[in-house]
C-alpha cells in the first residue's frame, strides 16, 4: 500500500435513489393508480396491487435503507449483498485475494453495469447461493466475454452510483501494487 493511504477517504456506494429506481418506482404507482379508475374489476385490484403495489414498495425500501452495496477501504473490498438476503450475502474480500477491480457491462435488453473483482485462483468461495460450479458454467454461457470467476464475485450497479474516479483513487490508495481497476464498459 502506498503514502496515499492516510490522506485518500474510503470510496463507499449505498443503496439509495438512482434514475433506474425512480423510474420502475414511478411505473409502479402509475399501475396501481388505475384501480382508482371508476368501476375498475376487481380483477385489477387482485392483479396489480400486490405485483406493482409490492414491488415498488420492496424497491422504496431498498432505496430508503442506505444499506452499503459496494465499499473500498484499507482492509480490501466489500461486495454488499443483494437487497433481499444482504447479510447472508454480503463478501468482504482482502486486498491480498484481489488481482483486478473490473467494471463490465452485460449486454442485452438490460444492459446492466458491474463492477466485479478477479481474484486469486485459490481464494476461498464468497458467500450465499449460487457460488458452485454449475453457476460458474451458467456464468461462462450468459456472459461469455468476462470470465466466470469475475461474474461470481461481481455484483451490479443497480440501486445505486458508481463513480469511477473515486474507485479508482481508491483502488490506487489502498490496493497492493499491481492492482488496477480495469474498466470494459
Amino acid at each position: 500500500m502506498n503514502g496515499e493511504k492516510a490522506t485518500t477517504a474510503a470510496y463507499s456506494a449505498r443503496y439509495g435513489w438512482d434514475r433506474r429506481t425512480l423510474g420502475v418506482v414511478a411505473v409502479c404507482a402509475a399501475f396501481c393508480s388505475t384501480v382508482l379508475l371508476p368501476g375498475a374489476p376487481l380483477a385489477l385490484y387482485l392483479l396489480v396491487l400486490p405485483f406493482f403495489g409490492g414491488g415498488g414498495l420492496f424497491l422504496a425500501c431498498v432505496a430508503l435503507s442506505r444499506r452499503v452495496a459496494f465499499r473500498v477501504d484499507e482492509s480490501g473490498v466489500l461486495l454488499g449483498g443483494t437487497p433481499p438476503r444482504h447479510r447472508a450475502t454480503t463478501a468482504h474480500v482482502p486486498w491480498d485475494d484481489i488481482e483486478a477491480v473490473v467494471l463490465w457491462r452485460q449486454t442485452g435488453a438490460a444492459h446492466m453495469p458491474y463492477v466485479g473483482l478477479a481474484r486469486r485462483e485459490d481464494a476461498p468461495r464468497l458467500p450465499g447461493a449460487g457460488q458452485g460450479d454449475r453457476a460458474r458454467a451458467l456464468s461462462g454461457f450468459l456472459v461469455p466475454d468476462v470470465p466466470p470467476d469475475v461474474v461470481m464475485a461481481s455484483r451490479a450497479v443497480n440501486g445505486w452510483r458508481l463513480d469511477k474516479d473515486r474507485l479508482a483513487a481508491a483502488v490506487a490508495a489502498f490496493a497492493p501494487p499491481g492492482v488496477e481497476v480495469l474498466d470494459a464498459w
